[in-house]
């Protein structure tokens, strides 16, 4: 009987480890090919407003983070450097500075949600018809699986 515990409370563990990295793991095997360097050089020359995701902020930790620079055009948007991998991110514009979980939570109405975030290696995305960058001042990353703030960065 106790042999029959044991080796129940074996698989068990082996199956929570198991889903948890499947879930890690699968965004990261499923992402395509972040825009090439030049794409991303391209963008950076048009760019009106640019912003830093940094490691050290508040709502960032080792499993959520983001490095980078982000640059903003009227219709786009892109990102070089490493997002932290993980499922369901999304990119949106708020006008106040955001770096942590319970803030993004308690201003998401007043944001505006841009686009999904497919990689982690840098992103293009474009800014749909209506949304005016100009009357923002902070792009932020953001989990909605697990509501996790992953970063922000201030452009204006």
């Amino acid at each position: 009987m106790i042999q029959i515990l044991i080796r129940t409370c074996t698989y068990l563990i082996i199956f929570v480890f198991g889903f948890a990295a499947g879930i890690y793991t699968l965004p990261i095997l499923t992402a395509p090919d972040g825009p090439s360097q030049l794409e991303l050089a391209n963008h950076a020359q048009q760019a009106l407003y640019k912003g830093e995701f940094k490691e050290e902020l508040a709502g960032s930790d080792s499993f959520h983070y983001g490095i980078g620079e982000v640059r903003l055009t009227n219709s786009t948007i892109s990102f070089a450097g490493t997002l932290s991998p993980g499922p369901d991110y999304q990119l949106y514009l708020a006008n106040r500075f955001i770096d942590n979980e319970t803030d993004f939570l308690a201003y998401k109405g007043t944001m505006t949600r841009v686009a999904s975030i497919k990689t982690f290696d840098g992103f293009i995305v474009t800014v749909p018809q209506g949304i005016n960058i100009a009357d923002f001042n902070t792009v932020i990353v953001w989990c909605e699986s697990f509501n996790e703030f992953i970063s922000a960065a201030q452009y204006q």
